[in-house]
């Protein structure tokens, strides 16, 4: 099916368009190498990426703040790799990490292409979660800042997906109506559920390649957003 009356389209960030896991990875293996940690880095990683995706959790859920959810995530993973570092070390290394992460700039397959397309036919903004003081830099590092109109952050209207408040916020910096906007990102929560709750369509990037319900539109890939728009 085709979406009719949209245009406003609002993506989410990371895991959508940016390639976090990727470029996660190389910020990490660059942060290692300069404090000397010695560890495997695809072990450190499956140990890693459950815990940081309970910490964004608990931080959509305002159970943990920023602070807690940079060091928290660290501290866990190299306990329970059972690695030695101290709290100095792993301050550093949080700091740094943050500083790293905009330097890589790789993007999901498909990204540019669909981004391109759209373009022309419908204004293009940014919904996100993630911090503040890299977003901008992550957008304008991979070369996509251009196509947004509108970059909306959680840290800038002080609530996050799914709270109705930001996507309020983001349609009226946007100058956009509910009925002509639509969501598109990874998360059922706080991407599909969160804009569906405030009345906008949405549209789950399946990242994850997850089982999730059938009354909900999805795609794969990016090309498959042309079945749609």
């Amino acid at each position: 099916m085709k979406f009719k009356n949209i245009r406003h389209i609002f993506f989410d960030l990371d895991h959508t368009l940016w390639d976090f896991d990727k470029n996660s990875s190389l910020a990490f293996g660059a942060i290692f190498t300069k404090h000397e940690i010695n560890v495997e880095l695809n072990e450190f990683l499956k140990i890693y990426s459950p815990i940081n995706e309970n910490y964004w959790a608990l931080y959509r859920q305002d159970k943990v703040t920023k602070e807690d959810l940079r060091i928290g995530r660290l501290k866990e993973s190299f306990d329970a790799l059972k690695i030695e570092v101290s709290n100095t070390t792993i301050e550093a290394l949080s700091v740094d990490y943050i500083a790293h992460l905009p330097n890589h700039n790789h993007l999901l397959d498909g990204t540019v292409e669909i981004l391109e397309y759209l373009f022309p036919l419908y204004d293009l903004h940014i919904i996100t979660n993630g911090f503040k003081e890299v977003q901008h830099k992550k957008m304008e590092s991979s070369g996509i800042l251009k196509y947004f109109k509108t970059v909306t952050t959680s840290e800038d209207v002080g609530v996050k997906k799914p709270h109705p408040t930001i996507f309020e916020v983001a349609l009226n910096s946007a100058s956009a109506r509910i009925e002509e906007s639509i969501m598109i990102g990874d998360n059922m929560e706080a991407d599909i559920l969160g804009a569906k709750g405030f009345g906008m369509e949405a549209i789950l990037y399946n990242y994850y390649k997850g089982e999730f319900p059938e009354d909900h539109h999805q795609v794969l890939e990016m090309k498959e957003l042309l079945r749609y728009l």
